[in-house]
């Protein structure tokens, strides 16, 4: 089994810019982060433009559901902002594609101490190959069907609806 990860940004591959003293986006972590975690399935990484998902409009979604209905593997982890998380794993979970498809992020960038980025990508890596086909948000240690998640913003986790 090969495994899919597209990157489309969000805050798990922001960067602290010192001089600016705000997060932005430079390059992907995931070739580090990959690198790091020692995987030992295959990876086939695709990088998107790395975009703020508060940026993402409906194109957006739809070229990602292009990506995942291209794709010949059929375990997919999208990296993904949290903020509209829920609205790209509706497109996806609509299209009904017979795929494993796990979203997932971070609340706080990777680049930063104490984030939850790490965690949350090799918890997706290991659902993709275990949940039977389907769109699933996992975050914070929890799986959950595209249909029934939301972002709890005062906790800064997700929840079913």
């Amino acid at each position: 089994m090969t495994l899919r990860i597209i990157a489309t940004g969000g805050t798990f591959d922001k960067h602290y810019d010192e001089l600016a003293g705000k997060l932005t986006f430079h390059e992907s972590h995931l070739p580090e982060v990959l690198k790091r975690a020692r995987l030992t399935v295959p990876v086939e990484l695709e990088v998107r433009p790395l975009i703020d998902s508060l940026d993402m409009v409906d194109q957006d979604r739809k070229e990602i559901l292009a990506s995942c209905e291209q794709s010949p593997e059929k375990a997919i982890v999208i990296i993904h902002g949290t903020d509209t998380m829920r609205e790209t794993a509706h497109v996806l979970g609509a299209a009904k594609l017979d795929k494993v498809i796990i979203f997932t992020g971070a609340m706080i960038p990777y680049g930063v101490i104490n984030s939850d980025a790490f965690f949350n990508l090799g918890f997706a890596c290991a659902a993709a190959q275990l949940m039977p086909p389907g769109v699933y948000v996992a975050m914070n240690g929890q799986v959950f069907p595209w249909d029934n998640v939301k972002k709890d913003r005062s906790a800064g986790v997700f929840v079913p609806n």
